[in-house]
């Protein structure tokens, strides 16, 4: 089970908790790229991390991916990278100092690009992220390395909105997850309260504008899946909230493991909503264990809301034994990982 990020300049994060007597502080590798890498290794992947590292944050930063049990395959620059310091002691997270980083330069830009297109074709599943900076790289960039992946059998996960997004698209992709605020943002959805048709023809015209398979979350119902052209409703067990930052990422990240590992669409978004559902419990960004997600998994509903109806359309996100059996192997050697937190 092996998944390639293209995670162009990964953050170096510094949170600050109150603990005890006095502050507890949190040094950590950060962004989404990071956090969807996380939830990978808990559930047994192996993961490829193509990014841009920048400066002393950067030499930092790779040292804490590298120590999480990553393979990093670094573009090392000077200059100024991507990183922030938080203040959570009072429950909320209060910036203290946020850095964007750097806009990649032509060099570094396709170094970055020719490693992510090398390493995507050796794992077969590749996920394209987002930096944390607006300017960091040219949203074109996302159209050509996702239209040279595919064109080279790799099976192409975007979790991107904007203009990276709508790139994307362009290039073609076999999975897109997108939420309805950011449809909305785009122009793709006229409300972020709309109904279910709204948001399915929303989810039909980025079929037609590129993707295979949509993801369109919503903060308070139930997510909808393009699968083909059927449309499944899938709810997540509900848990009380610690941090919603991250849940997103843990959701691409479950459903990619499971994709890697041989699931069908329906059985991976199971996993998926269940790993989503876990990070929200939880301070530490792309975080959980196995066992529990598999249990969590169980309490998953899916139904059919338009197209054929499924065989044991009850289904709560059972995977066939292939793809469990899969997955059980792989996260078991990963599964007792050490736990890292943005």
């Amino acid at each position: 089970m092996d998944v390639t990020i293209f995670a162009p300049s990964p953050s170096l994060t510094v949170t600050i908790e109150e603990h005890g007597a006095g502050p507890d502080i949190h040094v950590h590798a950060g962004g989404q790229g990071v956090w969807q890498a996380r939830m990978l290794r808990r559930l047994g992947a192996e993961v490829t991390l193509c990014c841009t590292l920048t400066g002393e944050t950067g030499q930092v930063a790779q040292h804490l991916l590298e120590g999480e049990g990553f393979r990093v395959v670094p573009i090392a620059r000077a200059g100024r990278g991507a990183a922030y310091v938080h203040d959570r002691r009072e429950g909320e997270r209060t910036a203290v100092a946020e850095s964007e980083g750097e806009p990649l330069g032509r060099h570094e830009l396709d170094e970055l690009y020719g490693v992510t297109l090398r390493e995507g074709i050796a794992s077969g599943l590749a996920i394209l992220s987002g930096p944390d900076g607006e300017s960091t790289l040219p949203a074109d960039t996302y159209r050509r390395l996702a239209a040279d992946l595919r064109t080279n059998d790799v099976r192409v996960v975007v979790d991107l909105a904007g203009d990276r997004m709508l790139a994307a698209l362009e290039g073609g992709i076999d999975l897109l997850k997108v939420s309805d605020e950011e449809l909305h943002a785009d122009g793709l959805l006229d409300d972020v309260d709309a109904g279910d048709d709204a948001v399915i023809e929303a989810m039909d015209e980025l079929r037609r504008r590129g993707a295979k398979d949509v993801i369109v979350t919503r903060s308070s119902s139930p997510f909808l899946v393009l699968d083909g052209r059927t449309v499944l409703e899938v709810t997540p067990p509900e848990l009380q909230t610690a941090d919603t930052r991250g849940a997103g990422d843990s959701l691409t990240a479950g459903v990619s493991a499971s994709l890697a590992a041989g699931a069908p669409l329906r059985e991976a978004v199971a996993m998926g909503a269940a790993a989503g559902a876990l990070n929200v419990t939880r301070h530490g960004l792309g975080t959980g264990d196995t066992e529990t997600i598999e249990r969590l998994r169980q309490a998953v509903r899916i139904r059919t809301v338009r197209g054929a109806p499924q065989e044991h359309d009850d289904s709560q996100g059972r995977v066939s034994p292939e793809g469990l059996a899969a997955l059980a192997e792989t996260a078991a050697d990963a599964g007792r990982d050490e736990e890292g937190q943005a």
